[in-house]
């Protein structure tokens, strides 16, 4: 990648940023062990599974918190984000069952809007990303898992959304572990 400049400003933010890049490996080991932990269930689980995917609602509501804290513009943004995702695990605490049925019901189209937005965020980071191919491939198998899922009837959906919520766990934090040591090496693109 070549060197660019930049203001003296965004050098003291980059190295500001580069110090937390721990936060994004812990993030992702999370979400991988969320990912297995999903992957080792079945039909029988659903409660158990509806109370998974709350607690993946208020993980993703305390990360989006502290990407509030740690941009300078659009922190309203993320923190509306991390309201929503935390009320939405509490609803799905309040009642598991109906949660993984309501998930199951839109599995297709949750999938869908992930996979194109990691297609568009690859895209859009792939001139300072070497590794913005991950997230393209990440996006398209989320796109093909989308109108694989919606075709299904419920009972196979129960199964499916166990399975594909447990590989979306996966390449979630996969991807995360990757920009972690991006982030940890990014002096090479300053």
């Amino acid at each position: 990648m070549e060197s660019t400049s930049i203001a003296p400003e965004a050098r003291e933010a980059v190295t500001g940023l580069k110090k937390l890049w721990w936060l994004w490996l812990i993030f992702g080991i999370a979400w991988m062990i969320i990912g297995l932990v999903m992957l080792q269930f079945d039909q029988a689980s659903v409660a158990t599974v509806g109370i998974i995917i709350g607690l993946m609602f208020v993980f993703t509501g305390l990360q989006n918190f502290v990407y509030a804290s740690l941009v300078e513009r659009l922190k309203w943004l993320w923190g509306i984000f991390g309201v929503l995702f935390i009320a939405a695990g509490i609803i799905a605490f309040i009642n598991p069952e109906n949660t993984f049925a309501a998930i199951a019901d839109i599995l297709g189209f949750l999938f869908l809007l992930i996979g194109i937005f990691w297609a568009i965020e690859a895209m859009a980071t792939r001139e300072v990303n070497d590794l913005w191919w991950l997230g393209l491939i990440g996006g398209i198998l989320m796109v093909i898992l989308a109108f694989w899922t919606a075709g299904q009837f419920f009972i196979e959906k129960a199964f499916l959304l166990l399975v594909f919520a447990g590989i979306w766990s996966l390449m979630q934090g996969v991807m995360l572990i990757v920009r972690a040591f991006q982030i940890k090496n990014i002096d090479r693109y300053i």
